[in-house]
């Protein structure tokens, strides 16, 4: 029995989880996937009478036998490093090669948290709040243009006429010091939408007047809810700006939301996901952000009961 674990070498939620397991007696190998192919190597084969792919990965510091992983746990791989002496040219195919080459991991017959085709399906926006409201979930109202006009006439139409701009996908539109730059959730008025609109899609929401915010974390049937209230005014409008100013406290998930998350965990075939509710003055818990590899560590009295249901599912892939 071997538990893969799939990540970047600097990952403290993978670590609590690889700690748990340690501490249990399961065998895991840590792999970084973006250290193929300079730092790993990949000997696989599959033939006419075979049933799944056999071969092993030759790491850094251990090598691995496919046929004795029993479950993998996929958290934030690094892209592939390639080396700095192809060309231009050669590097874009080698890279795409070497992605299609590391498809013998995800062939993987065994269970995972998540499969990276699952994460990457729930990922999309529209998919993800549409099957939410196909399952009973409230979803704040959306429009994704490309229209100038179509969003100030939405956002006009809006209560108190504002709404929330969110990105669409993961990736910063800049870079500060050659990092990153994330992109906030904003309050965005008609007077705000200018014609540069149209040089891409643009996601307006309905902005949810909330008392506090849920991030559910779900780790095969269970859930764990975490109230979060934010203190100050940076981390009312996202409460990424600011964890420092956030409190939390557990809540209860109401019968109607648990049975809506159930039946998207089932539409997504996931076994992990975190996902992010606004809750108003009435008790409506609207469904802004599904994350089917979001962080869950930051919630401090969460940390340990989610570490061990994830260490649980790993272990006992089958239960």
């Amino acid at each position: 029995m071997t538990v893969l674990v799939l990540t970047r070498d600097a990952d403290a939620t993978a670590d609590l989880v690889i700690a748990e397991l340690n501490n249990r007696g399961v065998r895991v190998h840590r792999l970084d996937p973006g250290d193929f192919p300079q730092a790993v190597g990949l000997s696989a084969h599959i033939g006419p009478y075979d049933k799944r792919w056999v071969g092993s990965l030759k790491g850094r510091h251990q090598d691995l036998l496919l046929d004795r992983v029993t479950s993998v746990y996929y958290r934030r791989p690094s892209s592939v490093h390639l080396s700095d002496e192809m060309s231009e040219g050669d590097a874009r195919w080698a890279e795409s090669e070497a992605r299609a080459g590391l498809g013998v991991l995800t062939a993987l017959p065994c269970p995972w948290i998540n499969h990276p085709y699952r994460n990457a399906v729930a990922s999309v926006t529209p998919m993800a709040l549409a099957t939410a409201a196909r399952c009973g979930l409230i979803v704040p109202r959306t429009l994704i243009t490309n229209n100038p006009e179509d969003a100030r006439s939405f956002v006009k139409a809006l209560p108190d006429s504002v709404a929330a701009y969110k990105a669409l996908g993961t990736k910063a539109p800049t870079e500060v010091d050659g990092q990153p730059h994330a992109l906030w959730t904003t309050k965005a008025r008609p007077e705000d939408i200018d014609d540069s609109v149209a040089l891409t899609a643009h996601q307006f929401q309905q902005w949810i007047p909330k008392v506090f915010e849920v991030r559910l974390t779900v780790v095969g049937t269970q859930m764990f809810a975490a109230r979060i209230r934010a203190g100050s005014d940076a981390s009312r409008i996202d409460f990424r700006r600011d964890y420092d100013s956030l409190t939390y406290g557990p809540c209860t998930v109401p019968d109607k939301v648990h049975d809506g998350v159930r039946k998207l965990m089932h539409e997504f075939g996931l076994r992990y996901a975190a996902l992010d509710f606004l809750v108003n003055e009435h008790g409506n818990w609207y469904l802004v952000d599904v994350n089917p590899n979001g962080q869950w560590a930051f919630v401090p009295f969460l940390r340990e009961p989610i570490t061990h249901a994830i260490a649980d599912l790993l272990e006992q892939p089958t239960s």
